[in-house]
């Protein structure tokens, strides 16, 4: 796997900036939008993770799963994609709240070109694991967040 062209970006997150108050506490259930560019060519679909590896717990929290993304140049249609797992016990987007006094935490929000369509919704663990291979390119945008 390389990276190379691969992109992803938002008009509403800042590459390194605080995640807007908008996207983020534990009622917060809209995501912000994206935009990817650069997709590689044998790529068919995209999947999309936001994770807090900050968490006081040992594999983090995983905020976001997003599968069977349009391998499409431009802003991601979250509408045209399947929600999968968050660490909350739901599915579908969770913003960023951590405990009061942790600090600041980061969010990896990573993109995922895929040479094969992911099967269901697995966890991200699950996406990991299971659809590695199939990882032609990834990029990520990380946003921090503070209590």
């Amino acid at each position: 796997m390389q990276v190379k062209d691969l992109s992803l970006t938002s008009p509403d997150i800042t590459d390194g900036e605080r995640v807007p108050d908008a996207f983020a506490g534990e009622d917060a259930t809209t995501p912000p939008q994206f935009v990817v560019s650069g997709i590689p060519e044998g790529a068919v679909e995209l999947a999309l993770i936001c994770h807090d590896p900050d968490a006081p717990m040992p594999p983090g929290f995983t905020h976001w799963t997003l599968y069977g993304i349009p391998a499409v140049e431009g802003e991601i249609d979250v509408t045209a994609a399947r929600s999968g797992p968050n660490d909350t016990g739901g599915s579908g987007y969770v913003g960023p709240f951590p405990p009061a006094g942790h600090g600041t935490h980061h969010y990896y929000f990573w993109v995922y070109a895929l040479s094969e369509p992911v099967d269901g919704t697995p966890s991200r663990a699950g996406f990991l694991h299971h659809s590695a291979d199939a990882v032609i390119e990834q990029a990520r945008l990380v946003a921090t967040f503070s209590a």
